[in-house]
This record gives structure tokens, C-alpha cells and sequence, in this order.
């Protein structure tokens, strides 16, 4: 529309408006100049109908009012004319003046309302047009400032369009970057990768990204996600590409040296016979790496249900993989557990780790070892060790037998020069320190019971004679054990010869206690016999009255007493808990 059309008069300047007055009044002039000469050429036979166009004319150029003013005008000149000229105004004339006062009175009004719906059309288009540039302003905006670099290309590659960020990347200013193609600026071992997606571009999908490396001004390159998307959804490879450049050097570093850790942490753990795993406490789900469910003797699986490992597990440790019911914090998980495998071996197994809460989640993780070979190694050395200490202890008492045989030999006197009963009473010593001996040599620690040695010396008596044995448990060293036995031995002798053994009726009781509830308390013992007594004559320096200490100290032990009646006989000693002790 014309700078001085009446819809923009509004806007026009004032020369510009004075000029549009102007051009209004020569047409209203002109035109009753017209209608005046045309009154007297043709007298009554010209019409109103002359002044429409004008008023058409004035109605476009002005507004409502001086279209209706000019429109009044007209008809009162030509009244005035046709008066004038002809002394009267007929009633033709009235008509026309009426019909030219409502035609130019429509015509103002049509064309003011014509007016009006074209300035609001203006008003909705400028609104409209404001919003655009203002949206395409804050694209442009964050266009320029965007942290990734945005660019447009064209079906030959050439980019067209770039922001300050995919400058600040290449090193490139706009007006370079505007006389490069796309391909330039990837690297020659990546240009196959775009190739591609230019080629997927508008078949598959209208978006496809790749990482590639991208080439700066100064011939350094540098990893990217690069973007390729269509603007428009026909496909058609035109200026319609959009570029969207993601500089991801510093996550590819990361995930570069993340990758080359775990595959040192892989061959460590490779190499050290280590394997990764994690239970889920909550879902119950157990997670390891391939040698943790080769440790287990199980094939490779992503995850197992926690309840499918009791079939390897051993019962009596499923217990330290039970599910905790109280959520605790971070503690540290260290539990050995033994798997038997389905070829039957079982095989020691070390979890190692930490047990924590992720997520309001309670889960345990960490490695797995395969204890078995050290745990072996550890058994057989400590076995080794006792058996080597026992060697060493049987050695040592066997090395001790000779100078107690060789104190019997000189205890013991030859009665009445009689050789055979001195042959006889050395044997039946020597036995009973050969029966001691043996019975020492069955318990691996070189130790025995109290219990034990008095059972064994009146074990041949047990069924024919009323025997009682009775008192606590006692474990004595093997020296002690050997000298105890002889005491023993030689009151189960006497007493068969001249005691409560001998006779049928007899009865013979023993049975020790502890003296008090203190740890290092003495053991009284006393063998005790009931019955008739045989007379016999007594010798106090003889060899059985050396052992049990009668005339002095026993073997053994501290405090013998000895009391002999015609019906029976009492003998009480004392043994110190640090003497007989292994």
C-alpha cells in the first residue's frame, strides 16, 4: 500500500497529509466547477450522479467526515445551480439530490469501514510479525550462544550458517567456516562414518549421530558427537541439514582411562585368582564376574537367584550369607565360606568386601578368593608341626624309659638271693611301664586321663571283683602319667597278694576330688580296700613302699598316706595340678 494511501494517514508525516488536503480539495473544486458549467451547457438534463466519483475519490483519500462534508457540498451547490439558473429546484432534482446524499454517505461509511478492517489485518500481521522476530531473535540468541556448535549445510555439504561456539572449536571465525564444506572439517579416518550417516540421513530417520573426530585451523583434532538432522520431512538432501556439534574430548579421555583401568584391575584380579561380586540383600540377586562363578564350579551367568547358591554352598555356612533384617551401615564383609562343587571336591572360599546401603537398598560387594590351596598348604605344615612334636615327645620318653628301667633294676632287691622272684617282680614292672607307655602312646598329645591309667591296672579284675572308680575329669603329662601308673600298679599288686584283689568279698573303691573350687587346687587321691586282710610281713624299705612313698616321697604327687587294719587298707596322696599337668 502506498505511503500516502488514507489506511496509513495516521502515519504520514505532515507535509505528507497537507498534501493529501490538498489533492481532496482540487477534486472537490474540480468537480463543482463541472457540475456548475454542466448545469448551464445542459441545463436541467445533467444529474448528481457527476459528483460520486469525486466523492469516491475524497472518501479514499479522507476520512469519514470531510467525505460526508464534501458529499453535503456537492449537493448543496448543485441545489444552489439548478436554483439559480432556473428560479426553481423541481422535484426531480430533490430526488437526486436525496439519492446522491445516501450514495455518498454509503461510500464514506463503506470505505471507513474498509479502513478499519484493514488497519486491524495491519495491527494482527504486525503482532504477528513482532512475535516472529522476537522468537527468531532468542533463537538467534541462543544460536550464537549455545554451548555446543550448531551449523546448516546444503546437499553439497557447505556449511552455510555457524555460531560462535562451533568458531571457538574449530578455531575457524564464520566467514572461514562459511567457505569450508562439512567434510573438511572431519578427520580422513572418520569421513566414512559421515558418509554413512549422510546416506542413512532421510531413509531410516530424519536424526543420526556418530562420535567422529573433527579437525581445528591448527591441524589438532578432537572428539565430537556429531548430528546431522532434516528440517523439513520430505527427505530431500537440500539446505536442510542441521549440524550439532558436541565436543566430548574430556568424556572420551575419562572413558579411555576408565576402560584401560578396569582392564589392569581385570588382569590384576586375572592374575591374583580374584573375582568381583555383589548380592542385591533386598531382590536377593547375585551378580559376579566369570572366574567368581568359576571359583563356585557354576557356568557363566549374568545373575543367580541368592537361594540357587545353597546347592553348592555347605550347610553350615549358608548362615554367613543370610539376608541382614536390620539395614546397618557401611561395615566391612569378610567371611569364609566352603562350596562343594559338582565334581564333588570342596573348595575353600574368602568373601571379601563391604556391606552398605545404596538407595535405601542393603547390598554386599566385593572379591572372591579360592582359599583352598593355602588352607591346605596351612593344614599340612600344622600337621606336619604335631607330628613332628609328637616324634620329638615319643622320642623324649622313649629316651626317659631307659633311666626308669634302669631305677627298677637298682630298686628292686634280689628276696632271699632267690633270682626267679627277682626276675619275676623286674618283668611285672617293666610290663606295667610297657602298659603305660602304650596307653600314653594312643593319645597324640603324649598325654592321658587319670581315669584311664587306674581303669587299665584293674581292668583284669573288673568282672570278678566289686570295683569302684569315680572322680573328675584329670589329663596327665606323660612323665607324670608313667610315674602315677607304678603307683597304681604296685597298690593293685599288694592288694592282690594280701588285699581286697585277693579275696573274693573284698571291695575296692578310688576316687579323687579336687581339695577346693580354685583352679590350682591339689587332686586328693585314695584308694581305698575292705575286706580281710592277709597277714603279711611287712617291709618298710622294700621297692613297693619307694614308689608310694611311704618311707619318703612317691613318685608322684606329695603327702602319701598309708593305713592298713586286719579289714582293710586306706592310701591317700595329694597331686599338684602344675605337676601333673601337660
Amino acid at each position: 500500500m502506498p505511503m500516502n494511501s488514507p489506511s496509513r494517514r495516521s502515519d504520514l508525516n505532515p507535509s505528507g497529509r497537507l498534501l493529501t488536503h490538498i489533492a481532496s480539495a482540487s477534486v472537490l473544486a474540480a468537480t463543482l466547477i463541472f457540475e456548475t458549467k454542466a448545469s448551464v451547457y445542459i441545463g436541467e438534463g445533467s444529474s448528481f450522479l457527476e459528483f460520486i466519483p469525486a466523492i469516491i475519490i475524497i472518501s479514499y483519500l479522507e476520512d469519514r467526515g470531510p467525505a460526508l462534508a464534501a458529499t453535503v457540498l456537492m449537493v448543496a451547490a448543485g441545489l444552489w445551480t439548478r436554483s439559480t439558473l432556473h428560479g426553481q429546484i423541481s422535484g426531480e432534482d430533490w430526488a437526486r439530490a436525496i439519492l446522491l446524499l445516501i450514495s455518498g454517505g454509503v461510500i464514506a461509511m463503506t470505505f471507513h469501514r474498509l479502513r478499519q478492517d484493514v488497519r486491524e489485518l495491519l495491527e494482527v500481521a504486525e503482532a504477528r510479525l513482532a512475535a516472529v522476530e522476537a522468537t527468531e531473535s532468542r533463537y538467534r540468541w541462543a544460536f550464537e550462544r549455545a554451548a555446543m556448535g550448531f551449523a546448516n549445510t546444503n546437499e553439497k555439504g557447505e556449511l552455510l550458517q555457524s555460531n560462535r561456539r562451533l568458531s571457538e572449536m574449530t578455531g575457524y571465525d564464520e566467514d572461514e567456516l562459511a567457505q569450508l564444506q562439512l567434510e573438511t572439517l572431519v578427520h580422513p579416518d572418520d569421513r566414512d562414518a559421515l558418509a554413512q550417516l549422510l546416506a542413512r540421513l532421510g531413509k531410516d530417520s530424519a536424526s543420526f549421530a556418530s562420535e567422529v573426530r573433527l579437525l581445528r585451523k591448527n591441524g589438532t583434532a578432537f572428539w565430537s558427537r556429531l548430528t546431522l538432522s532434516l528440517s523439513v520431512p520430505d527427505g530431500v538432501l537440500s539446505e536442510t541439514i542441521f549440524v550439532v556439534v558436541d565436543d566430548i574430548s574430556e568424556r572420551r579421555a575419562v572413558h579411555e582411562a576408565l576402560r584401560a583401568q578396569k582392564e589392569w584391575l581385570d588382569l590384576a584380579l586375572s592374575a591374583g585368582r580374584l573375582a568381583t561380586w555383589r548380592i542385591d540383600l533386598k531382590d536377593g540377586i547375585v551378580t559376579g564376574s566369570g572366574t567368581f562363578w568359576d571359583i563356585l564350579g557354576l557356568p557363566p551367568a549374568g545373575s543367580r537367584r541368592l537361594e540357587e547358591l545353597s546347592a553348592v554352598v555347605h550347610p553350615a555356612d549358608w548362615p554367613k550369607l543370610a539376608v541382614s533384617r536390620k539395614l546397618a551401615p557401611v561395615t566391612n564383609y569378610d567371611v569364609e565360606i566352603r562350596v562343594r562343587r559338582p565334581d564333588g571336591h570342596i573348595r575353600w572360599v574368602a568373601l571379601r568386601g563391604r556391606e552398605e546401603k545404596y538407595d535405601d537398598r542393603l547390598q554386599r560387594l566385593g572379591v572372591a578368593a579360592d582359599l583352598t590351596e593355602r588352607r591346605q598348604t596351612t593344614l599340612l605344615r600344622a600337621a606336619a608341626k604335631k607330628r613332628e612334636r609328637i616324634m620329638l615327645e615319643q622320642r623324649h620318653r622313649f629316651i626317659n624309659l631307659f633311666p626308669v628301667i634302669t631305677a627298677l633294676v637298682n630298686m628292686v632287691n634280689v628276696p632271699e638271693n632267690n633270682v626267679a622272684r627277682y626276675k619275676e617282680t623286674l618283668i611285672d614292672r617293666i610290663r606295667s611301664l610297657e602298659a603305660t607307655h602304650l596307653l600314653l602312646s594312643g593319645n597324640s598329645s603324649g598325654s592321658g586321663m587319670l581315669h584311664d591309667l587306674v581303669v587299665q591296672e584293674l581292668q583284669p579284675y573288673m568282672g570278678t571283683r566289686d570295683i569302684s572308680v569315680s572322680g573328675p575329669s584329670v589329663t596327665m603329662s606323660g612323665g607324670a602319667a608313667e610315674s602315677f601308673a607304678m603307683i597304681v600298679h604296685e597298690l593293685a599288686t599288694n592288694s592282690l597278694k594280701h588285699g581286697a584283689l585277693g579275696d573274693s568279698k573284698g571291695r575296692v573303691e578310688v576316687n579323687w576330688t579336687f581339695a577346693s573350687e580354685d583352679a590350682g587346687s591339689d587332686i586328693v587321691f585314695d584308694w581305698v580296700e575292705s575286706g580281710r586282710r592277709r597277714p603279711s610281713k611287712v617291709v618298710r624299705h622294700g621297692f613297693g613302699s619307694m614308689i608310694i612313698g611311704v618311707d619318703g616321697a612317691p613318685l608322684v604327687g606329695h603327702s602319701p598316706k598309708l593305713e592298713m587294719t586286719d579289714h582293710g587298707l586306706r592310701y591317700s596322696l595329694r597331686l599338684s595340678r602344675k605337676e601333673i599337668g601337660p
